[in-house]
């Protein structure tokens, strides 16, 4: 399996091996799922905590098509398949509520036809570093499914309507008992539906439902980073059944800025400057993304030092504050001098005594040099 992120395993949720079967994982579940219901387990949150872990490990080991991608790249394999949100106990009800039917006594909302909340959608935003150091108000499009037009979202054809199913009886479960327990199951003749489709819509082939695409807008706080999610409420996928949408969730990416590195909350911005501004002390300009500000270099910097200007960096929108701007100054030797440069830097280099390279020749210099020496050779000759 491909590396996990801080979430737990799956299989060692459920306590099921990676080749368990779909009647293992089931029967696992059932059996967690009863060791830990709210109901066995009034007011303790721990044992809620694992029944809603365990219905998010079912959700995903239930789904053949899940389940191979969890298997092949882990949790981050599951991201754009939408994901579980039980946020509360009545949520897995919601979803599995076919296999505790009344097992605990519930009513209400824990029987009767299952209600599931639609899937997630996802779409990606790309920002540059001052939009997401500002916040901005961004237009997205993305693909999601809306009621057919034809047939209204009933997925009969028009002039047509649904009729119950007579094997449940129009409750989408079916009940079976076993000792002093009482099972409700999916009906497997309408699947949970109550009704059979006898002529289906030609427009959507009886699913209700046809893909569209959507443009809304949506607001990027102040202080985003790559890898980030901004979500929008009751944008995803319609839910089954009436049941409620899903979310939309925009992936932040952030694009690479010219003269700033971000760390978090804080810039870094690398300044090139002089030996002559490092040594003597100056004022120099350096950019900020409110614009120019001065930066002071004290006399005797040395290369690689690092000034901090307080608030100048980027807003942290998860614990609140500002970062700064971590300005490094890098003293940048010349690959060409001029001669009045390099004399001076000769004379300074007598000063410290410190040994330097002699003065490099330019190829005419050499070559009047080979001259004047070839000359004294061959008047030396004549003379003897």
């Amino acid at each position: 399996m491909a590396a996990m992120t801080g979430k737990a395993d799956y299989y060692e949720v459920l306590g099921v091996s990676q080749t368990a079967s779909g009647e293992e994982i089931a029967i696992a579940y059932r059996r967690l799922a009863i060791k830990h219901h709210p109901d066995k387990n009034p007011g303790n949150e721990e044992a809620i905590a694992q029944f809603k872990a365990c219905a998010e490990a079912f959700e995903v080991l239930n789904d053949p098509e899940k389940r191979a991608r969890y298997d092949r790249y882990g949790h981050a394999g599951l991201e754009n398949m939408g994901g579980s949100h039980f946020a509360d106990v009545e949520d897995v009800f919601a979803a599995f509520g076919d296999l505790f039917g009344d097992m605990f006594g519930g009513g209400g909302s824990r029987s009767g036809r299952r209600v599931r909340r639609g899937a997630d959608v996802r779409c990606d935003v790309t920002l540059s570093l001052l939009e997401a150091a500002r916040g901005v108000e961004k237009t997205i499009r993305f693909r999601r499914h809306e009621k057919c037009s034809d047939c209204e979202g009933t997925g009969a054809k028009p002039g047509t309507e649904k009729t119950s199913c007579q094997y449940c009886g129009g409750h989408g479960r079916v009940v079976q008992s076993s000792g002093i327990f009482r099972m409700q199951t999916t009906c497997p003749m309408c699947r949970g539906e109550g009704t059979i489709i006898k002529s289906p819509c030609t427009m959507c082939k009886g699913s209700g439902l046809m893909p569209k695409q959507v443009t809304t807008k949506v607001k990027i706080p102040a202080g985003v980073d790559s890898g980030m999610q901004v979500r929008i409420p009751g944008q995803g996928e319609p839910g089954p059944n009436g049941g409620p949408a899903g979310d939309a969730y925009c992936f932040i990416t952030v694009e690479e800025h010219a003269l700033f590195e971000r760390d978090g909350k804080n810039l870094i911005c690398r300044v090139p400057i002089t030996y002559s501004q490092a040594a003597l002390g100056a004022a120099i300009e350096v950019p900020t993304l409110e614009g120019r500000a001065e930066q002071v270099i004290p006399p005797g910097t040395q290369s690689g030092t690092v000034f901090r200007l307080r608030s100048r960096g980027v807003p942290d929108p998860r614990h609140g504050g500002v970062g700064d701007l971590l300005v490094q100054v890098n003293i940048e030797v010349p690959n060409r001098l001029t001669a009045d440069e390099e004399a001076l830097l000769r004379k300074l280099a007598e000063i410290e005594r410190a040994s330097v390279s002699p003065h490099r020749k330019s190829f005419f210099e050499k070559l009047k040099d080979y001259f004047v020496v070839d000359d004294e050779e061959e008047s030396r000759s004549e003379v003897t």
